[in-house]
């Protein structure tokens, strides 16, 4: 599939600076860009590259201005990195889908296949379940009784998603990740722990994305529930009953501990850890590695274990800095008293 620059300007609202008949069949980085590429610059820190690449095409923000001449037809747009999504986006949509059931998939009697489905070989789906039209569930998909899964939703190779949970539409689960498994709920006893029922389901809402080996928890009792538009990362734990709210994104290796609800638009950096039976608010901001133990009111940004505010956290670290130094003077000042001590 072949595109000119005037057919991608009109599609993003760019204006062309060049050749509007600049053709481009892929896409590649502006450091490793080749005849028939479109690249992209939004990072300042890749900006000597847009004089040397070889892409054919190169979207840049409007406010970009060159300071020599450049080979290839700029497209200047309001965001490059977005416009670039919407464009690759664009172009996966037009790839033929896979269709069909395979002989080799195992499916309840009692569950209803959607329209223009692909179901490969070795998908178990069990009594009474759902799929909505335009799903593609990969080898080794596995379907509990009793799951609904929406239209036009991705489970690829191995997801397994337990008996009862819902998934709405436009969803994708990447492989390995888990949607239902038991909540860690045990009760001390005198011989050991007692294992408690996880009675409750999971519910994700449409155009969430999960990575790979992800794993929701199934609720105790009622529902763990990820809004729409949330995007988790490769690695992250959500426990039962946690609510995460609409269009918050977890980098890799969150851990979410068991019924904290987290507002909408939050970000968490990889590693961060957040106590169980907490709120934290919408647009909230928590940095790698920070561990939250209580509750965030929304519109903070925090870092470190504790979190606290990233003002402060980034002036303490100034100080541990200079701890050694400081350290030292108050050895060498002990040391000083000591000798006037010495010779009264």
């Amino acid at each position: 599939m072949k595109f000119t620059a005037k057919q991608i300007a009109s599609f993003i609202d760019g204006e062309i600076v060049g050749n509007e008949n600049a053709e481009v069949y892929t896409f590649a980085k502006i450091e490793e860009g080749t005849p028939g590429a479109l690249s992209f610059l939004a990072n300042p820190k890749y900006a000597e590259y847009i004089y040397t690449t070889q892409s054919s095409i190169v979207l840049v923000n409007r406010d970009f201005v060159p300071e020599k001449e450049i080979s290839a037809t700029l497209i200047k747009v309001d965001n490059a990195y977005g416009s670039l999504a919407k464009l690759m986006t664009l172009y996966e949509s037009m790839k033929p889908k896979k269709q069909g059931v395979s002989s080799l998939a195992s499916i309840a009697a009692t569950a209803k296949i959607g329209e223009n489905c692909y179901i490969a070989p070795f998908v178990v789906i069990g009594e009474n379940c759902e799929i909505g039209d335009g799903c593609m569930l990969y080898d080794g998909v596995s379907i509990g009784d009793g799951a609904k899964i929406g239209s036009n939703t991705t489970l690829y190779a191995h997801v397994t998603v337990y008996h009862d949970c819902r998934i709405g539409s436009n969803c994708i689960l990447h492989s390995g990740s888990v949607v239902g498994a038991d909540g860690f709920g045990f009760a001390p006893t005198a011989n050991g722990y007692e294992k408690i029922p996880q009675m409750g389901i999971v519910i994700i809402e449409d155009n969430v994305e999960i990575g790979a080996n992800t794993c929701i928890d199934r609720a105790t009792m009622g529902a763990t529930v990820i809004h729409s538009g949330v995007k988790l990362d490769n690695l992250v734990q959500i426990a039962h009953n946690d609510e995460i709210g609409s269009h918050t994104a977890m980098a890799a290796h969150v851990g979410v501990a068991g019924s904290t609800k987290i507002g909408e638009w939050c970000i968490f950096g990889g590693q961060a850890g957040i106590s169980g039976h907490c709120t934290i608010g919408d647009h909230t901001t928590v940095g790698p590695q920070c561990g939250t133990i209580g509750s965030l009111k929304g519109g903070e940004t925090v870092l470190g274990s504790p979190a606290i505010d990233a003002k402060e956290y980034i002036r303490l670290s100034a100080y541990m800095r200079r701890l050694p130094a400081l350290d030292k003077k108050v050895k060498e000042l002990t040391r000083q008293i000591e000798e006037l001590k010495n010779n009264k």
